[in-house]
């Protein structure tokens, strides 16, 4: 079933913490304008530009964006550009279209904050926070994870893998797999086996390339490995997705186990193959399931059929690069990148499909539109949904008392926008969103540490903070 325009500009107010404002410059809406454009937006613009009015706002202006320049639009004055629909509309009509549409331009800006931060002191709602240091010295940190006396283990996603120590230089680990460190591809997560202590293995998530007729084609593989302190020794492939392609775009690669003791992998659709996700043939576009031996569970939904992929969890995923399990309930959420608009929080389900591309809240890039349903029987809806983009990437559950008013909250890290995501939750809903660390960085993943302490990594240049309350 589709939802309404009001429906999704209500949506998109609570999104962006503010109440969409009508008006547009020196323009004035007439009383029922707001109603009217909305339905004007409907029956003559959501046909090639979306139902979501605010995705297609989030976008370059090839004619600019002022108010004169939009009713110019409107009016058809750019020749052959546009369908003409002058003589359906009153100049009334137009203006409070055009104040329509800039109130989802100035949604779409709404994160937009010039100027870096001048110091490592952040003030948010309820407490004010210090960033203190722990790594740096490298561009793309992607993952983290935590080792017994205080270790860490950080992934580079040019292809190293360092070990942090208290008190000492980071260390580079040896034996680390061969990786394609180009476009989005490289070396993805790192997850500590449950059992490490007394079996010392560790995960780790890869773009994999190898040569064929065409050149080098890559997919998303997963290797186990020993950590001895210092190298990484009896490496094995435990997941390698099919098909290898050309792209090197949504690998996912995003690893978590389960409260069932089983390792969970995202695979992405790798770009443009829009096919992918819906196939239970191929590998892309999904959640994995897989034993340590890389071997499918009996109780995959999937397993025993015929043709169908066995690993296949859920299916319908562009490109999920956050994981978590909620620590009350045992659920897998997961953050996956729509298009233009259609971000997405997750609750992951056995069997169960999230829609893309059939589904899907945003629009293409060149702003053509990808889907007119945004919903579907049969289809999964996201717990939450972001327009314009903010590019989600790690999360994790808060947990602990540390952090004064953030019980019941959820961390989701922003790459386009540069800012740390508190959400506030009740049960499986998202009621309050506050944007925090503001243009800290594009935060890459963010982690809840053994010690109670939240840290972020962020890219370009590469870091790890710790973030310390001090009030």
């Amino acid at each position: 079933m589709q939802y309404k325009i009001s429906t999704l500009i209500v949506l998109a107010s609570l999104l962006f913490f503010s109440v969409i404002e009508t008006g547009c410059g020196n323009g004035k809406q007439s009383s029922n304008g707001e109603a009217k454009a909305e339905e004007n937006y409907t029956t003559y613009c959501a046909s090639c530009h979306g139902e979501k009015m605010i995705a297609f706002t989030d976008r370059e202006w090839k004619h600019g964006s002022s108010d004169s320049a939009l009713y110019a639009s409107i009016s058809h004055t750019w020749a052959k550009e546009v369908r003409s629909f002058d003589s359906a509309l009153s100049d009334q009509d137009k203006k409070d279209l055009v104040a329509y549409i800039q109130t989802g331009i100035k949604n779409a800006n709404k994160y937009i904050l010039k100027g870096d931060p001048t110091s490592n002191i952040f003030k948010t709602d309820s407490l004010t926070l210090r960033l203190d240091t722990v790594f740096g010295g490298v561009q793309v940190p992607w993952s983290m994870a935590f080792l017994p006396g205080d270790q860490m283990l950080i992934t580079e996603r040019g292809g190293k893998l360092y070990l942090v120590q208290p008190g000492k230089e980071k260390q580079e680990v040896r034996g680390v797999p061969e990786v394609v460190a180009e476009g989005q591809g490289g070396l993805f997560d790192v997850k500590i086996d449950p059992a490490y202590p007394t079996n010392k293995l560790i995960y780790l998530s890869f773009a994999k390339g190898v040569k064929s007729d065409s050149g080098v084609v890559t997919t998303t593989a997963v290797v186990s490995a020993k950590f001895d302190g210092q190298t990484l020794t009896d490496v094995k492939e435990i997941f390698v997705a099919q098909p290898y392609q050309k792209t090197r775009h949504h690998y996912g690669g995003r690893l978590e186990f389960g409260r069932d003791g089983f390792l969970y992998v995202t695979v992405g659709d790798r770009g443009k193959e829009f096919d992918n996700p819906q196939s239970l043939q191929n590998d892309a576009g999904k959640v994995h399931r897989i034993k340590t031996d890389g071997t499918a569970p009996a109780d995959n939904p999937n397993a025993g059929v015929g043709g169908n992929k066995p690993t296949v969890f859920s299916y319908g995923h562009r490109n999920p690069q956050g994981m978590a399990i909620n620590p009350v309930t045992g659920d897998i959420w997961e953050t996956e990148h729509g298009p233009r608009g259609g971000d997405e929080i997750n609750l992951i389900g056995k069997g169960k499909n999230y829609g893309w591309p059939v589904i899907t809240w945003g629009i293409n890039y060149d702003a053509k539109v990808i889907s007119h349903h945004g919903a579907r029987e049969g289809m999964e809806q996201p717990l939450l949904y972001w327009i314009p983009s903010i590019a989600p990437s790690g999360m994790a559950f808060m947990q602990g008392d540390k952090y004064k008013g953030w019980a019941n909250t959820l961390l989701v890290g922003s790459l386009r926008f540069r800012f740390l995501n508190l959400c506030y939750l009740d049960g499986n809903k998202v009621v309050k969103e506050e944007a925090i660390l503001r243009n800290i960085g594009r935060v890459r993943d963010v982690r809840m540490g053994p010690d109670g302490f939240v840290y972020v990594a962020v890219e370009s240049p590469g870091f790890v903070f710790k973030l310390v309350p001090v009030n």
